[in-house]
């Protein structure tokens, strides 16, 4: 597999060419039948692994569980044929369950369906815009804080089926509600569904290390189907519950079956679909604006993790993706999904991983994941829904377990600074109390400005001759202009953040300092706080009678002066391409005595400034 990245990402591709790009690049490399037969069993071996997450997933987040096997289908096939990732597997994913029980509670599915297009709008933007590199500029306590968050979660959702309890209508979907409505319902626990959750736990985590090569969960899963039938028969009074006993749907000639429908996506209308509780979806103005913040939840959610998941998938492939054409096959994946029925979905890492350590070459693995799935949903319904709530729910637990990386969160709790350990308690206590959008929001503040306070730290002042009872010049400068001239030297970014505390400095300079040099070589870039800091400080040394004399300004700072119009100011401003002429500057201003240094500044300053510095690099 070739371990660059392909030629059409490396160099930028059109609009045009951002849809396909990695399937294109795979047939451009050289497609045959080798690579199809690694695809094909990746596919398959993926698509076993995704059939039970799928759903499992989908009851979590509170819907029936084909519409998760709908989303696996409709979505995977979209984004591996549309997409800028050669490995990649999109599907629902845990992480979203945090984002989308808010919804389902709140807005019913016909909601949940609206936010995911919401969603997709958004991602096609940021895509066509040439946003998905921004991933980038999240910060790892972040990410990782708020992973662990979803993880809390997600283990806390699934505690009701793997104990069995039966709680009241109108649940709360919220962590603190959950746990409290939990243990007011706790005498209803279930010693027969906490058995096979139990059972079903073991054989996934102790299977994998007999073989990898059957995925566990074709194991653990039957096995507990045909445990939970056994535990019904044998203690009738405690029933476990299956998909079958719980989920029911109707056809279209009105038929009613329990489980799983065994029928592919057909296209529906998503705002048809029931609202909160079962009751019809009102859409109305205040509707909208509401599922627009969800629908940003969405986007936001769905790009990170699926931006993530490729990058990870780039490191274990040795293949690089294209971020933006990724994004756009997201964003319109999401688009569609609601059509047929499907959830918001975004790139899967356990199925991403489980992909490429199955052999996959290309999109087309992905793309027969999704017919896998399918041929599964048509074939083995009834055999579906024979499989128990428990079972599901602890598997569940696994991947929340996996996710939450415990032994990397302790790490980074341990050796990183105490201001990367504040954002990363932040975000995950903000996901497990509030949502996650809250947390990522106010942990990447949190994070530029902790940020900012360290870069202004780096800039570095340095004043001297500004005393003018000192016998010895600034060093570098002659002895003739020791008492006269001071020598201002800043190294580091002039921004916000480090502004005033830059220019502060120049209120120590006394006695009759005739002169300032304002030394600006090391200073790469200023931003309009820095300018405004910069006009203060020349507009007060001006009335105290000193002359200012910039030094060494760069491309980028002397461009924003010119802007700013420093030539036209009533200052007593002159401007040096290095600190030799600017000393030579200066010896002329003192040679020529108090009484005519304004004539000379005046004459010196508006021929230079007319010319312009020039940068210094």
């Amino acid at each position: 597999m070739p371990r660059t990245r392909y030629e059409a990402a490396a160099i930028g591709l059109r609009h045009q060419e951002l849809p396909g790009a990695a399937l294109r690049a795979a047939l451009r490399d050289g497609y045959g039948w080798r690579e199809l037969r690694g695809d094909v069993l990746a596919g398959v071996t993926v698509g076993i692994v995704a059939l039970p997450l799928a759903m499992a997933l989908a009851i979590a987040v509170g819907v029936p569980p084909q519409q998760g096997l709908y989303t696996s289908i409709v979505a995977g096939a979209l984004v591996a044929l549309l997409g800028g990732s050669r490995t990649q597997v999109t599907g629902p994913t845990a992480a979203f369950i945090v984002v989308l029980v808010p919804i389902v509670t709140k807005f019913g599915v016909a909601g949940l369906f609206l936010a995911g297009i919401i969603g997709g709008l958004i991602l096609m933007a940021l895509g066509l815009g040439r946003l998905g590199r921004f991933i980038e500029y999240i910060p790892h306590p972040v990410t990782t804080g708020f992973t662990a968050g979803i993880a809390v979660v997600i283990a806390t959702l699934q505690l009701k089926d793997v104990l069995g309890l039966k709680l009241a209508a109108g649940a709360p979907g919220d962590v603190v509600g959950r746990v409290s409505a939990m243990w007011a319902a706790r005498g209803t626990i279930s010693f027969t569904e906490i058995a096979v959750a139990a059972l079903t736990l073991g054989l996934l985590v102790f299977f994998p290390r007999l073989t990898r090569r059957v995925p566990a969960p074709l194991v653990a899963l039957p096995v507990a189907a045909v445990a939970a039938v056994l535990l019904t028969h044998l203690f009738p009074g405690h029933p476990v519950a299956t998909i079958a006993s719980r989920f029911h749907a109707t056809l279209p000639g009105g038929r009613v079956v329990d489980g799983v429908p065994p029928l592919p996506p057909l296209p529906i209308l998503p705002w048809h679909a029931a609202g909160p509780g079962g009751a019809p979806f009102v859409f109305t103005a205040a509707t909208l604006r509401e599922l627009l913040s969800a629908g940003f939840a969405v986007a936001m959610l769905g790009g990170i993790e699926s931006l993530l998941s490729a990058v990870i998938a780039d490191g274990m492939a040795g293949t690089r993706h294209d971020p933006d054409a990724e994004l756009l096959a997201l964003g319109v994946a999401n688009v569609v999904t609601p059509f047929f029925g499907g959830i918001p979905a975004t790139g899967a890492i356990a199925r991403t991983a489980t992909n490429i350590r199955s052999g996959a070459r290309s999109p087309v693995a992905a793309i027969v994941h999704a017919l896998t799935v399918l041929a599964a949903v048509i074939a083995l319904a009834p055999l579906i829904g024979k499989l128990p709530m428990a079972g599901l729910a602890a598997l569940l637990l696994l991947v929340a377990w996996n996710m939450s990386e415990a032994k990397h969160f302790v790490h980074v709790l341990r050796v990183a600074p105490r201001s990367d350990v504040l954002v990363l308690v932040t975000c995950f206590g903000l996901t497990v109390l509030f949502d996650m959008v809250v947390a990522v929001s106010v942990g990447v503040v949190l994070a530029a400005l902790l940020f900012m306070r360290r870069m202004a730290e780096l800039t570095e002042v340095k004043l001297s001759g500004h005393d003018a009872a000192q016998a010895e010049p600034p060093p570098g400068l002659p002895a003739a202009l020791a008492g006269k001239v001071a020598l201002y030297e800043i190294a580091g970014p002039l921004f916000f953040g480090a502004a005033q505390r830059a220019m502060a400095s120049l209120g120590r300079i006394t006695g009759r300092i005739q002169v300032v040099i304002l030394r600006l070589d090391n200073v790469p870039v200023m931003d309009a706080t820095g300018l405004v800091a910069l006009e203060s400080a020349i507009d007060s040394l001006t009335k105290r009678g000193c002359i200012t004399i910039l030094s060494g300004l760069r491309q980028e700072p002397a461009e924003l002066l010119e802007r700013a119009g420093f030539r036209h100011k009533p200052w007593r401003l002159m401007m040096r391409a290095d600190l030799a002429s600017a000393v030579a500057a200066a010896e002329e201003i003192v040679a020529a005595g108090p009484r005519k240094t304004g004539q000379v500044a005046a004459e010196q300053a508006e021929t230079r400034i007319d010319a312009k510095a020039p940068a210094s690099e």
